[in-house]
């Protein structure tokens, strides 16, 4: 802050300043930040309003409170995520990939992992009517997956597919191998030709909260994401969860002559 403004600052004045520290590096990724009263004298303020800026830059997941003290974030830029180009085969199989997330995070220099577990289930009823199966018996392999980037949780997926297609076939393994489910579908006769996304933001759910290291006053994407085959038939159906603070969804789409 320069020396002609306040020197009582307002609390979103003094996170300005100590997000452009982040911005800047000066404030490294997981680096502690100043207690309040060291931030309150440093840029001249009162530690209440220190505090309450601490709290703003909380809620936007840019610092993380521990019983040591405030630390930055450990993922500060957010994670681009390509929803137009992602599944593309040659992309989601790229050096040897286990899917679109695993690409797609190498390709940002990070280092991703995942907690794999795949059970027979009962499908939600809405999931149930896009797949075609019986809602009120157990039809569909689930594959439940809590993904990290450089071991920060950073989404929930939940992928449902017709046992009648997964039963038996190396989708129900932990390693679907190169190109992930997508690319075991396509070699079970069931290539994807489209897909589908819904996208909405809510507030975590509690377990949410929990897996994925957030703030209850947070949000998350929830994406509705529906693969069907040339001929319509809905052969996938997964469920991300992701917080928004660190994830910014990407789309283009090219225009035809007429547009």
């Amino acid at each position: 802050m320069t020396e002609d403004e306040p020197r009582r600052a307002t609390f979103r004045a003094v996170a300005d300043e100590v997000r452009t520290r982040i911005q800047r590096g000066t404030y490294t990724p997981g680096a502690k930040l100043p207690t309040e009263g060291e931030l309150a004298d440093e840029i001249g303020t009162n530690r209440g309003t220190s505090a309450q800026a601490l709290r703003l830059l909380a809620s936007e997941g840019l610092i993380n409170k521990s019983r040591r003290g405030m630390y930055v974030h450990r993922i500060v830029k957010k994670i681009v995520r390509n929803s137009t180009s992602r599944y593309v085969r040659a992309r989601r199989e790229e050096g040897q990939a286990r899917g679109a997330f695993e690409a797609e995070i190498r390709g940002l220099g990070m280092t991703p992992s995942s907690v794999t577990t795949t059970k027979h289930v009962q499908p939600p009823a809405w999931v149930a009517d896009l797949l075609g199966v019986d809602a009120a018996n157990v039809s569909t392999l689930a594959r439940i997956r809590r993904m990290l980037a450089d071991d920060v949780p950073v989404q929930l997926a939940t992928s449902y597919l017709p046992l009648a297609i997964a039963e038996g076939t190396r989708l129900e393994e932990i390693d679907t191998g190169p190109g992930g489910s997508k690319s075991r579908l396509a070699e079970l006769g069931h290539a994807q030709a489209t897909i589908t996304e819904e996208i909405d933001v809510r507030p975590p759910t509690a377990e949410e909260v929990g897996a994925l290291d957030m703030r209850e006053d947070q949000r998350v994407y929830e994406i509705a994401h529906i693969g069907r085959t040339e001929d319509g038939r809905t052969v996938e159906v997964t469920v991300h969860v992701m917080p928004t603070h660190l994830w910014r969804l990407s789309y283009s789409w090219p225009l035809g002559p007429t547009h």
